[in-house]
């Protein structure tokens, strides 16, 4: 497996992995994202600021995520430990379905923790849905810890932040 930035080119793919990414959540009844969320607008602008990493296997994009300083007002809200904010946030991890169980968000999640300590920077911040146990089971054996509760959307429960310090 190859981590990369993406580029324009990968577009196409990177929609159809978040197609086949949300259709799987939507089988196990999570209903984070659908078919309006991630769109390709949000990830053209993710590709176009050089934040987004692709997985890819024999060419083939797999999995993707974004890391970027950008965060939602609401979490100013959170009692963040790193007090000197430094630190980058992870968005839109996903993960092909047919590629779940083959530890590729966990190594996106380690590539992310690399980005930060070559940045010198840090700590990792993201978010994600209330209602979706994989994610969180996810995240804390990866060692992040949960900070707090957010409302980022109006029609959707909570959304749980979490933190890792990263040495």
């Amino acid at each position: 497996m190859i981590i990369r930035k993406a580029n324009i080119n990968d577009l196409k793919q990177i929609m159809l992995m978040y197609e086949s990414c949300v259709s799987g959540m939507i089988e196990k009844k999570i209903f984070q994202w659908d078919s309006s969320y991630p769109n390709q607008e949000v990830i053209m602008c993710d590709i176009n600021s050089k934040t987004y990493y692709v997985a890819t296997i024999n060419n083939k994009i797999v999995g993707g995520v974004n890391l970027d300083k950008k965060q939602d007002v609401e979490y100013q809200s959170i009692n963040w430990n790193d007090k000197r904010n430094s630190f980058l946030v992870v968005h839109r991890l996903a993960v092909c379905k047919n590629y779940w169980g083959k530890k590729i968000g966990k190594k996106l999640m380690i590539y992310c923790e690399e980005v930060v300590m070559k940045k010198n920077l840090k700590s990792i911040r993201l978010d994600t849905y209330s209602e979706n146990p994989l994610a969180i089971n996810f995240y804390k054996r990866l060692g992040y810890n949960f900070l707090g509760k957010i409302d980022l959307k109006p029609d959707k429960s909570k959304y749980y932040c979490f933190e890792k310090i990263i040495p």
